[in-house]
């Protein structure tokens, strides 16, 4: 990987040493300085404990084995429904040996994706072309190829991989599918070596206490709402205003 741009770019060459980037412009107060400063300090500390945390899912001993799920796949080209065929779960890796899932929460009656699962998609799909330069990635959902097809490029997800797990048991053994066929939304990841298969880290939306923000990490909505002084508050996304869909203007107002 490159790193040329390193000293080719002003605007980082031009750094003077040991100039650190201020937190607060001049004529704070003494009041908002001191309260900034232990922000930072509180802000440091979260930092080491994400990536203990990192260090501790890295550890996580080989998950099973799984069965070689036979999916649904539609052309690269979103554009066109087919041909459609099958796909392995071992075949969504490509030339990488870790994959990682996210589970779009799309019962088969529906007609549209969960507006939430469909935020967070929206942002790993901003960003796809640097994650897949590590490792794969899919959108997994039960809806039948077709309907998922048209919801992506409702969304414009162009260069995803929407990946049916229609008549398969793949939703309801990874625990993102109930008894009732209610969805979960949440992510997994998953290594391979040679054609076997192993779970390896399962999250959704909810920690066991029920508790939200199980993935919050991923989107970066949540993590700018927090930034706020007046925080995320009720807001939830839907699939109706300017810029959830068809390219709309993301700086309309909804």
């Amino acid at each position: 990987m490159g790193t040329e741009w390193m000293n080719e770019l002003k605007s980082i060459t031009l750094h003077v040493e040991g100039g650190d980037p201020p937190m607060w412009p001049d004529g704070a107060s003494e009041e908002y300085r001191t309260a900034r400063r232990a922000l930072v300090e509180a802000e440091a500390a979260v930092r080491d404990q994400l990536e203990a945390v990192a260090a501790q899912r890295r550890a996580l001993p080989p998950g099973p084995v799984l069965p070689d799920y036979r999916f649904t796949e539609g052309p690269a080209d979103l554009a066109a429904d087919e041909p459609a065929g099958p796909v392995s779960l071992a075949g969504l890796f490509g030339d990488h040996d870790e994959l990682v899932v996210y589970h779009l929460m799309f019962h088969p009656d529906d007609d549209a994706a969960c507006p939430m699962c469909s935020m967070w998609v929206d942002g790993l799909h901003g960003v796809s072309h640097h994650l897949t330069r590590r490792a794969a990635l899919a959108v997994v959902a039960k809806a039948p190829i077709g309907k998922l097809r048209a919801w992506g490029r409702h969304r414009g997800w162009q260069g995803l991989r929407l990946v049916s797990a229609y008549d398969t048991s793949f939703t309801t053994d990874l625990g993102v599918e109930g008894p009732r066929g209610g969805q979960f939304p949440a992510v997994s990841v998953f290594t391979r070596r040679g054609d076997q298969v192993r779970h390896s880290y399962t999250q959704s939306a909810d920690f066991p206490d029920r508790a939200q923000r199980g993935i919050d990490l991923l989107s970066p909505v949540w993590n700018v709402w927090d930034l706020l002084p007046s925080g995320r508050g009720e807001w939830l996304p839907d699939n109706t205003y300017p810029g959830a869909g068809r390219g709309g203007s993301a700086s309309a107002g909804g």
